[in-house]
């Protein structure tokens, strides 16, 4: 993994009575994706602000690269979660005045990196005229512009269509096999499978899990999720699934049902004749793998999806 880019130790916030970071530590090396995850209120963005250095933790410390954020103005990009431009200016011109803040700019490699985060046609227009998805790559852009060895991502590709999100996807991997370091806070369960190298689950405050996708999946995961479409929704079917052997938990869906379940090859003839039995007229049935969202489920009662 390399030296560390990162060191979070024992980090506090506080506001007043309310905690809203609780003695948080983990440590990112040279060229690791890091991934955070959680419901809101976990304390992901407050998190991300104590690492860039735009807030002071309460107790505990945070170093990049063995200096504390606010040495390290230099080492860090960041792209927060809304958007930080001026929309009167061109994204050529937003681009230009925060390299010059880290004394970085350069007018051919600006011109590049727009290009190369699809907003090449648009660099001389108005800010206020772009859609949520360019500003966004805009602001990644900003992060990028002066070479910075940590990238700190709080919902980077949010109001992006699934098309651009992948290519961003794929730029974010090129950075980290050049050796950046990357922390990221997401909504999309598949962006973190796919750029992170560890994870962590926050909830309330606290990391409640941490490793890699494949690991949390593997120790926090169930063995494998039914989903059960229905041609019409279903109490009974629901009550009579989780009454089955095995089943750890069934949950409601608009098109049907998801169950949870233990040695899924012998309880799915089990689970389906429960729910016939029970009334239920089923459309089709289909076993996958668990994922990242089943495990924060799990873990913290919420979903992925229901991030605002």
């Amino acid at each position: 993994m390399g030296l560390e880019a990162l060191a979070v130790r024992d980090v506090v916030v506080r506001y007043g009575e309310l905690v809203a970071v609780d003695r948080v530590s983990f440590t990112v090396g040279e060229g690791e994706a890091f991934g955070l995850l959680g419901p809101n209120g976990a304390g992901k963005t407050t998190l991300m602000n104590v690492i860039a250095g735009l807030l002071e933790p309460s107790e505990g410390e945070v170093l990049v690269k063995g200096l504390r954020p606010l040495e390290a103005k230099g080492l860090i990009g960041l792209c927060p979660q809304e958007p930080a431009l001026y929309e009167s200016l061109t994204g050529m011109e937003n681009l230009r005045f925060y390299a010059e803040l880290h004394g970085a700019w350069d007018q051919s490699k600006a011109r590049r990196l727009l290009e190369e985060l699809g907003l090449g046609e648009v660099a001389n227009r108005r800010v206020a005229t772009y859609s949520g998805g360019m500003k966004k790559r805009l602001n990644l852009a900003i992060a990028l512009i002066h070479d910075p060895p940590l990238l700190v991502l709080d919902e980077p590709t949010t109001g992006m269509d699934p098309a651009v999100r992948r290519e961003v996807w794929n730029y974010v991997k090129e950075l980290k096999r050049a050796g950046r370091s990357v922390v990221l806070a997401t909504h999309y369960m598949e962006e973190a499978d796919e750029l992170c190298d560890r994870v962590a689950i926050m909830y309330r405050g606290r990391v409640v899990a941490l490793g890699s996708p494949e690991e949390l999946k593997s120790r926090f995961g169930p063995e494998a999720v039914v989903e059960v479409r229905l041609l019409k929704p279903s109490t009974r079917a629901l009550e009579a699934a989780g009454r089955v052997e095995g089943v750890e938990r069934v949950e409601e869906a608009e098109w049907g049902l998801t169950v949870h379940a233990r040695g899924v090859d012998e309880r799915l003839p089990k689970i389906v004749e429960a729910m016939v039995a029970a009334g239920a007229s089923i459309e089709s049935v289909k076993v996958r793998k668990p994922t990242l969202e089943d495990v924060l489920l799990k873990l913290t009662g919420a979903r992925l999806s229901e991030e605002g």
